[in-house]
């Protein structure tokens, strides 16, 4: 099983090195906190808030995945290049129909820098 790295508020860091190694690996989670039984619900997951993540050959963000708990909802595989070799933000749009409410939670990974995990988002459906 691979260590799974979580972000850390980076307001909190003091290095400059070291908010930027956290925040362009760490995945996030963005969505309405209410969702309608039924009804398609869109969630959108963006790897690095502030920080860019290169798409090197040999460093570049392979996989999201959006995840209910323990239930994998989707996932989004990628090829190094796919951001045209440039930094820049993964951004994934997942479509759910949610049946009941849910915790959401988004990992990435980084094929130099391993599994990254979210932090959750609770989802009420009603």
């Amino acid at each position: 099983m691979p260590k799974v790295n979580r972000y850390v508020d980076i307001d909190t860091v003091e290095r400059e090195a070291k908010k930027d190694y956290i925040d362009r690996h760490s995945p996030f989670v963005h969505c309405e906190t209410t969702a309608e039984k039924g009804k398609p619900f869109p969630v959108k997951v963006k790897v690095g808030n502030e920080y860019t993540h290169p798409d090197d050959f040999d460093h570049y963000i392979a996989y999201v995945q959006l995840w209910n708990g323990e239930t994998l909802l989707g996932q989004a595989t990628f090829t190094p290049g796919t951001l045209g070799n440039e930094k820049g933000h993964v951004e994934v749009d997942f479509h759910i129909v949610p049946m009941k409410n849910m915790t959401l939670t988004a990992m990435s990974y980084c094929t130099k820098h391993g599994l990254w995990e979210s932090d959750p988002v609770k989802v009420e459906v009603k």
